[in-house]
Formats: C-alpha cells, sequence, structure tokens
C-alpha cells in the first residue's frame, strides 16, 4: 500500500496537465499555491517530454528533471523534521542536517523511479479557494484513469514566512504519505538508531531508475 501511494505522489504531479493544453514552460508564481502546484506540473510534464530521448538512454536523467522541476517547490527540511517526529529532539543539529539532505535526495530517487509509471492517465482539479488568510491549504486534484475509480489527492502546501507558498505533503485517498512514512521512520529510528536509518536512506539513492515498467512513453 505504502509503495503504491509513494507512486502515486510523483505520477500525480507529472499528470496534473493532461487534461488541459500542453503549456509552455512558464515561471512559477510561489505566491499563490494553487498557480504554482499547476505551473510545476506544467513544467515537469513539458520537460518530461523534452527529455523523453535522453531518459531512454539513460533513465537516472529523470533525477535530474526531479532535482530541477519539482524539488524547489518541496519543503524537504519540513517534511524531514515531520517525519523524524519525537527523535527530532533528541538527534543533533549534524544528525538532522545529514537526516534532512539523505530524505531529499531519497524523495528524489523515490519520484524519479514512480515517473516511470506515467502512462497519459488524467488530472482534474478542483477549483481554487481563497487563501488570503491561511497559513496552509490543500490542492485537491482526482486521478482518472479509464476503467478504474477516480483517486481522490490533496497536495498539502504550507506558506512561508516570505509568504511563498511549498507543498509538504500529499494525502492518497485519505492517507498522508508524510503521516505514513513517519510511523515507517519512527520505528526503524527506534529499531536501529538515527544514523543506521540515514545510511539506509542513502543506499537508496545510490540506486539505478529502472524502466522495467514500460510506463514510460511518449
Amino acid at each position: 500500500m505504502m509503495k503504491y501511494l509513494w507512486k502515486v505522489l510523483l505520477v500525480s504531479w507529472v499528470m496534473s496537465i493532461s487534461t488541459m493544453a500542453r503549456a509552455a514552460e512558464s515561471d512559477v508564481n510561489v505566491t499563490d499555491p494553487y498557480v504554482m502546484v499547476e505551473t510545476v506540473a506544467n513544467n515537469t510534464f513539458a520537460r518530461f517530454h523534452q527529455d523523453i530521448d535522453t531518459i531512454k538512454r539513460d533513465p537516472d536523467h529523470l533525477k535530474v528533471i526531479v532535482s530541477q522541476e519539482l524539488m524547489p517547490y518541496i519543503d524537504y527540511k519540513y517534511a524531514s523534521y515531520k517525519v523524524m517526529g519525537t527523535y527530532l529532539r533528541q538527534s543533533t543539529p549534524e544528525q538532522r542536517e545529514r537526516f534532512s539532505e539523505a530524505f531529499k535526495n531519497y524523495l528524489i530517487a523515490t519520484y524519479a523511479q514512480a515517473f516511470t509509471e506515467y502512462t497519459n492517465q488524467a488530472v482534474e482539479f478542483a477549483p481554487a479557494k481563497s487563501f488570503a488568510q491561511e497559513k496552509m491549504v490543500d490542492v485537491n486534484v482526482q486521478i482518472i484513469e479509464q476503467g478504474r475509480p477516480p483517486i481522490k489527492l490533496q497536495f498539502r502546501v504550507r506558506r512561508l514566512k516570505d509568504d511563498t507558498w511549498k507543498a509538504f505533503d500529499l494525502v492518497a485517498e485519505g492517507v498522508s504519505l508524510l503521516s505514513s512514512k513517519g510511523a515507517e521512520i519512527s520505528n526503524l529510528i527506534r529499531q536501529n538508531g538515527i544514523d543506521s536509518v540515514i545510511e539506509e536512506l542513502e543506499n537508496h539513492i545510490s540506486s539505478h531508475i529502472s524502466l522495467e515498467s514500460q510506463g514510460t512513453k511518449r
């Protein structure tokens, strides 16, 4: 279940303009969470198609796309601290920094692999709501795939101190990926210690992207 939900996360980002015209790459308005999510999706989708030949020659190029198109708009440090939970205060500043960096690179590798599941599914965005007084908002979308029930998603986005916004979590069918990953990480830290978990995340980073799923196509 967890593996499937993590796949849904990145697939949702890259599919998010498949029901709309394929817009040209554009600047990202990070002061509007709804516009930001759609624009990041547009840019990622365009980059994916632009680099498809490179991806087929070198699947690890997907990590480059994720790093450049997605990660600038994901608050990975906030997410990593949430995942650490109660163990955050028990860690040293150096451990927190190592964990945060390892978690960022873990997300890059995980999202890049999930990218290979893209098979031209459709996405419907719910109308934007007023967010002037909000510190966090949910950007609601539905993934539409023929022959399957729609998948309901909520991108959780938070306002930063400079009034810009970044995404930090995805709720898929009522299940928070951040909470789920937090429970998994907390259990591993309790059993093996934080340094061991950091090493495990770092080992995952070194794995190569596989196109065996055959989802990656024009």
